[in-house]
């Protein structure tokens, strides 16, 4: 999720909120955030959200998805029942807080009540802010599911239920649950799916609980990113790659970088490297608590830290305004992932560069990746300080 999301999309100043038939008050708080124009997907998909139909939405990273579906469904809500009516689940926490924030920036002049409900934190806090009844929960799968069996979410009047992520919320980790919340729900919710890839495979899975869903798609070879240059280095051996890394730093004048690796091992192992050689790091992965995961991320955002490295926990939608440059250490186990990692630079049309540490035997990888994208990931040239420059 991006908090620059929508805000005053160059390309399509010919929409306009007010066509939307928004509610005044949070057309007062959309503004207040600093959205000037829908973007295309939420000139799309608000629309679609309103009517009530189930909704698969596809759209690249950075255009405005999330904005999409909290405007949509926020407008829904009735204001004189005070039950929960829109359920929003992320895949992480770091997702659903960024989204909580933005929404409670969207509920700014609205009398309409929110909640986060995520995992790892203080299941007692969960139970008070629920027992308040808010309007809108926004949440992650498994605390979701618990509070609904605890009997301290109740669903009988949700309208819309929305999987942002959708393509990582409904993997094999996930379905499990979401079938089973998705249970639990009225026959009549409305259920909207996005996300910046959705294989065919979760299409599929999809037919099992969707109505007939209206589709906003786009081909795979248009999701790459304009703006972000991508280039690979090649190496012999994998033990190469600190060395290499640890040159690139020293040479290029760097504001903030993500490092993406594949396991936690690899991870420790690189933040006990760069933390031995004095680089301000922080790092994040699935196994921390909630209040690390929170603190690490901050001390990254607000400059403490200008090198963050994180498992593919922190691919989806975070948005780093000062980010330039991501670092895959590791090559992506799965396609869909590279997009999310790399559109962590360059976010709403700044520049970005992402290099990917490659050895002999990834070269397959690679190719498979520039062919499913239709891209080219040409060497790193000589000159690469001038990509980064602002």
């Amino acid at each position: 999720m991006d908090e620059s999301e929508g805000k005053g999309d160059k390309n399509i100043l010919n929409y306009n909120f007010e066509d939307l038939e928004l509610n005044d008050n949070l057309l007062r708080g959309i503004y207040s955030y600093g959205f000037e124009n829908p973007s295309d997907i939420q000139y799309k998909s608000i629309p679609v959200i309103k009517s009530g139909k189930d909704l698969i939405a596809q759209a690249q990273s950075g255009t405005g998805k999330t904005g999409a579906f909290l405007i949509g469904s926020l407008n829904k809500i009735d204001p004189e029942i005070k039950d929960t009516q829109v359920i929003v689940v992320c895949p992480t926490h770091e997702l659903a807080i960024q989204c909580n924030s933005v929404c409670q920036e969207f509920l700014k002049y609205s009398d309409i009540t929110n909640c986060l409900v995520i995992g790892k934190t203080n299941v007692r806090d969960c139970i008070n802010d629920l027992r308040k009844n808010p309007q809108i929960v926004i949440c992650t799968p498994g605390r979701l599911l618990d509070m609904i069996n605890r009997k301290e979410l109740f669903t009988q009047h949700i309208k819309t239920f929305i999987c942002d992520e959708a393509d990582d919320i409904l993997s094999m980790g996930f379905i499990d649950t979401i079938s089973q919340i998705i249970n639990c729900l009225p026959k009549t919710t409305q259920i909207c799916l996005f996300s910046a890839t959705i294989p065919d495979d979760l299409l599929e899975i999809t037919y099992k609980f969707m109505n007939e869903p209206e589709k906003i798609l786009v081909d795979p070879e248009k999701l790459t990113l304009e703006g972000i240059k991508q280039f690979h280095i090649l190496l012999q051996n994998y033990n190469w790659k600190f060395d290499v890394l640890n040159d690139l730093f020293e040479t290029l004048s760097i504001t903030q970088s993500i490092i993406y690796v594949n396991s936690k091992k690899t991870l420790n192992y690189l933040n006990d490297k760069l933390v031995e050689n004095k680089y301000p790091v922080s790092f994040i992965h699935g196994e921390m608590s909630s209040e690390e995961r929170l603190h690490n991320m901050n001390q990254f955002k607000s400059g403490a830290t200008r090198i963050m490295l994180s498992t593919d926990l922190l691919a989806r939608g975070i948005d780093i305004q000062q980010l330039s440059l991501v670092l895959n250490f590791d090559l992506p186990k799965n396609r869909e992932t590279y997009i999310h990692r790399i559109g962590r630079s360059g976010r709403y049309g700044r520049k970005g560069v992402a290099i990917n540490f490659i050895t002999e035997n990834e070269l397959p990888d690679l190719n498979h990746l520039e062919t499913f994208y239709k891209t080219t990931i040409p060497a790193m040239p000589e000159n690469i300080k001038d990509y980064l420059s602002v």
